[in-house]
């Protein structure tokens, strides 16, 4: 077996398909956010606008957080020194799960080293906790949740996207008295567009099933302490698992889930992805814990967050670019074509200092390549009439059509 022929073969069918992901080295500097410096290819330094970034409030660097942070790295040093069980638990990390917890209005939450890690270890360790559970899931739900449910090896459906007429059949068919659980998101990050949130806990009501929601492209964001779309629309109390980022919104790093003190309790008891990980460093904790209480009363930077998504949505619309609106703060330009949506990454990049990500398939279906833009509270008027220009210029440079995909 010649192995490394494996290996080029396999990147090699990423290049002939437009779609091999190169990382760029970004420099974020404190105070300057959305600013950045691109270290090129050639060696040399270039200013740069961040489009894609996923800190949507630009808690990364607000006084609040790094505060925090200085005081506890001044206190505690680096590492947490171990698992959570084994020397791993401190003040910090117990703060933070208050906070998460009354951010939910839950008993109880749990803190993991990523969103990623609650919903694999979450969901892969349910089917321990209630057994012949099945797990109903969107078929559009985030790598992670596919992750957890394949690994808990349990009877599983997948209703198609936002579709309670298909979920409606499928739960229909399981067998009266097992054990069910619905999983779901509230923001799709892709497209921008939202669960029916109440349409799912009114089936779950009636096929007495659980119900598991993924916030991490709400919270912070939306409701008025940022607890999400189901704070947004009073229907927190109908959820029994929340999982959430502390790295998206709240700038610092993490993830979370959210529920009665007996489920917190036996996921942390039987997931070995809690178990067996270093926790969080107390500086990450406690710069989590600040952001979370802070934005709990900061109101009005969802307020302008949500105002800049709106206007460069109108503006994109304006000029006829294909964009994806559902209404919340994602803002997806469809180019269609892998190749086609490198190349405008790159001239928007080298050409113009503005840095957007492309997303190809798998993360999206084939033929919906895009670009997705995430406007923030600290992007500039000048910031989005400089992108603007150069997105209108670069499409018609690449000949490529208009508004055929808006929605």
């Amino acid at each position: 077996m010649d192995y490394t022929a494996g290996l080029d073969a396999a990147i090699n069918r990423l290049h002939e398909e437009g779609r091999y992901r190169t990382f760029i080295d970004i420099e974020r500097r404190k105070g300057a956010f959305p600013e950045a410096v691109w270290s090129r290819p050639d060696g040399a330094q270039q200013d740069i606008t961040v489009w894609c970034g996923n800190d949507y409030l630009g808690m990364g660097q607000h006084p609040v957080v790094l505060q925090a942070m200085h005081d506890v790295l001044d206190a505690t040093g680096a590492g947490s020194g171990g698992t959570r069980n084994i020397s791993g638990t401190t003040v910090y990390h117990k703060q933070l799960e208050a906070e998460l917890a009354d951010l939910h209005q839950k008993e109880a939450a749990l803190v993991f080293n990523s969103a990623y890690m609650a919903n694999d270890a979450t969901l892969s360790t349910l089917p321990v906790l209630f057994k012949d559970l099945v797990i109903v899931s969107d078929e559009l739900n985030h790598a992670s949740m596919i992750q957890g449910i394949r690994r808990g090896r349990c009877e599983k459906h997948i209703f198609r996207h936002n579709d309670m007429a298909h979920l409606r059949e499928i739960l229909e068919g399981i067998e009266k008295g097992r054990p069910i659980l619905i999983a779901f998101e509230s923001v799709y990050s892709m497209d921008g567009d939202f669960g029916p949130i109440e349409d799912i806990c009114d089936l779950a009501d009636e096929f007495n099933a659980l119900t598991y929601i993924d916030e991490v492209h709400a919270v912070g964001m939306y409701g008025p302490r940022g607890g999400g779309v189901c704070e947004r629309d009073g229907l927190m109390g109908r959820i029994d698992i929340i999982n959430g980022t502390l790295a998206k919104a709240y700038g610092v790093f993490g993830g979370y889930i959210a529920a009665s003190a007996r489920m917190c309790d036996a996921v942390r008891s039987y997931a070995p992805g809690f178990i067996f990980t270093t926790s969080l460093p107390p500086v990450v904790a406690a710069g989590a814990a600040a952001s979370v209480r802070h934005l709990k009363t900061d109101s009005a930077v969802r307020d302008v967050h949500q105002d800049r998504a709106r206007v460069l949505k109108a503006r994109f619309k304006g000029l006829g670019m294909p964009i994806i609106d559902h209404g919340s703060h994602i803002v997806p330009v469809i180019v269609g074509d892998p190749v086609h949506t490198k190349k405008i990454s790159d001239m928007l990049l080298s050409g113009y200092g503005i840095y957007v990500q492309p997303i190809n398939f798998p993360t999206v279906p084939r033929g919906t390549e895009r670009l997705r833009f995430t406007p923030s509270p600290v992007h500039s008027t000048e910031q989005m009439d400089a992108l603007v220009r150069a997105m209108d210029g670069l499409w018609s440079h690449c000949a490529l059509n208009r508004a055929e995909m808006t929605a």
